[in-house]
């Protein structure tokens, strides 16, 4: 590296340690000391394909990874034979996934968010060319049960797809499940498909004795939290939790890869599953 470069990248470092020193208001962890997972950032770790299923590419974190999903499935209380999941670049792609999943299940669907949802469903809702209604929110950031209620009603032919926040951005306001599935019984919705966004509170709520639950014995369908954010990570992650059968909907053998293509992206970064697993263990 010539003098030039050398230069610019020595006040870049001395930049981050100096913002670092006074990073405030954004949702992420800054506590966590990686040092003993360094030598890893040598090897070109990639856990392309379902984690579940090895491939031709060997250099992976796959084994990690199941373990850090299968903590998140005990966390969630997925069903011990009916769940899945993988890690992900953020909370932002596991609300992706979440809706690719409810929209093959259900191809005709409506999506309904609250106005305090997180700017990802609304823009994952474009990509995937679902149609969809905004709820209401209360001065909290709560979502309106009522104004859910009378949206639903008016599509009643129409499986609801419903995406539950589970601590907003603004406010950490959650919403109720329970209400939610009040509302879809009393409305005679028998297709439903309910996705819990619980980027930054999910896991610590998860780990407290708080009411009302959002676990997949409370009604979820899928989860999704990012791993950067509570945890920490030096590298932007997340994690999913589905169920299994809905999962293999989408699931679509690669031969020159060995596995199966289960996920939204292709190659996937085998370094943030360590980081995960390694802050999970400590």
């Amino acid at each position: 590296m010539n003098q030039e470069s050398q230069t610019r990248l020595d006040g870049y470092i001395a930049k981050v340690k100096e913002r670092s020193q006074n990073f405030i208001g954004y949702p992420v962890s800054t506590d966590f000391d990686y040092s003993e997972l360094y030598p890893l950032l040598k090897y070109p770790l990639n856990n392309l394909g379902d984690p579940l299923i090895e491939s031709t590419y060997d250099l992976n974190s796959r084994s990690i990874e199941r373990e850090v999903v299968e903590f998140f499935c005990d966390l969630f209380k997925a069903p011990k034979e009916n769940s899945w999941g993988y890690v992900t670049n953020g909370g932002s792609e596991g609300n992706l996934y979440a809706l690719y999943v409810a929209r093959e299940l259900y191809p005709h669907g409506m999506v309904y968010y609250s106005e305090s949802t997180h700017y990802s469903i609304n823009k994952n809702i474009h990509l995937l060319n679902m149609p969809s209604i905004v709820i209401r929110c209360d001065e909290k950031g709560e979502m309106d049960y009522e104004d859910l209620k009378d949206a639903i009603h008016l599509h009643r032919h129409q499986p609801a797809i419903i995406i539950a926040n589970i601590g907003t951005t603004m406010t950490e306001a959650k919403d109720d499940i329970g209400k939610i599935r009040e509302v879809l019984k009393k409305s005679a919705i028998r297709s439903y498909y309910i996705h819990c966004d619980g980027a930054l509170a999910g896991t610590y709520l998860s780990l407290l004795e708080t009411t009302p639950k959002f676990d997949f014995p409370s009604g979820a369908d899928s989860v999704a939290i990012s791993g950067h954010k509570f945890i920490g990570s030096p590298i932007p992650c997340g994690v999913v939790v589905v169920k299994k059968s809905y999962k293999e909907r989408i699931g679509q053998s690669i031969p020159y890869i060995g596995t199966l293509d289960t996920t939204i992206t292709g190659s996937r970064n085998g370094h943030s599953p360590v980081f995960l697993w390694y802050a999970i263990k400590n």
